[in-house]
């Protein structure tokens, strides 16, 4: 890999929508070794990819753990034994805090620890990485430097460096609210197609980028991130305001 040339192979846990995602725009650049013990051997196959068992994934020089954010924990128990001195593992979960704490708790101190959370999805990153934005946390050492350089300058990411706890205030209404409304929107369809505005069509693009994610997804967003209850409480209460603002100046 470009600014880390010690990074040889990289060990890919989870191929699930990302996880596919990031071995198709990897691969080009590093062979991946995946694992995902919920599919066979033979659902792995492309460029570069092959896959392996847990030990051999968890022991590259950089390991990705593309799982959902309930089983961090579990999946951390699992690589602790083979992961290898001066290692670095990056999650790419939607929420930082809880990941970051279990993996400081859980995962070696010979290892550095990266939270990272890719700002886009399968679907909004159709036509291409480049452009689109990436937050990173880091945890332990000093390898979230060239890897940041990495997914700038190769990969075309806007990266942001964050904390953990900043991540997820913001991502609290970011996330939180857009997730919110489009699966309120989407309970409400089939939405109007023909006569729209420019506004709703944004809106209608909003619903139809996060309908597909899976529910591992909404649930770590609006369940994991601690903040996303209190947004989501002021977002409603201001809303009936408006709602009560107008029926008072009703006749």
């Amino acid at each position: 890999m470009t600014s880390m040339p010690h990074i040889h192979t990289v060990g890919l846990i989870g191929f699930g929508q990302f996880g596919k995602l990031i071995a198709r725009h990897l691969s080009p650049h590093v062979p991946l070794v995946i694992c995902d013990p919920a599919l066979p051997p033979d659902a792995i196959s492309g460029p570069n990819q092959r896959a392996g068992d847990l030990a051999t994934a968890a022991g590259c020089p950089l390991v990705i753990l593309a799982v959902p954010v309930h089983t961090i924990g579990s999946v951390c128990s699992e690589i602790r034994p083979y992961l290898q001195p001066d290692a670095i593992v990056a999650d790419v979960g939607s929420v930082k805090l809880e990941p970051v704490q279990i993996m400081q708790s859980r995962l070696p101190d010979h290892v550095d620890l990266v939270g990272t959370h890719p700002l886009f999805g399968p679907q909004s990153a159709r036509a291409g990485l480049a452009g689109h934005k990436i937050a990173l946390c880091n945890i332990r050492g000093r390898s979230h430097l060239p890897l940041a350089a990495f997914l700038r300058t190769v990969l075309g990411l806007q990266v942001i460096l964050t904390t953990a706890e900043q991540h997820d205030i913001e991502a609290a209404t970011v996330q939180g609210l857009t997730h919110l409304i489009a699966r309120t929107l989407s309970d409400m369809g089939p939405l109007p197609a023909r006569m729209t505005t420019a506004s709703f069509d944004r809106l209608v693009e909003a619903v139809q980028m996060v309908q597909g994610d899976p529910p591992a997804v909404f649930a770590a967003i609006a369940e994991a991130n601690p903040f996303a209850a209190k947004v989501r409480e002021d977002f409603l209460r201001k809303a009936g305001a408006v709602v009560g603002a107008l029926d008072a100046e009703l006749p």
